[in-house]
């Protein structure tokens, strides 16, 4: 039988909302182990002078537990 968690993270990115969510699963995945998945709970922007500053994502990622 396996266990699993799921955790939130926020990443963010200049680029896009896709390349938000790429960086936060590298990123989520230099720590934790078994990754299974992930879905964004959330997406947000900052705008400055009129534009899109920043793309941010809010993710819910799924990992089992080790023995």
């Amino acid at each position: 039988m396996s266990v699993a968690k799921v955790t939130e993270i926020i990443a963010s990115s200049p680029t896009s909302f896709d390349d938000a969510v790429e960086q936060g699963i590298a990123r989520a995945s230099e720590t934790l182990k078994g990754i299974t998945g992930a879905w964004v709970s959330e997406q947000k922007v900052t705008v400055k002078d009129g534009k899109v500053e920043e793309y941010r994502v809010a993710l819910r990622v799924t990992f089992v537990l080790e023995d």
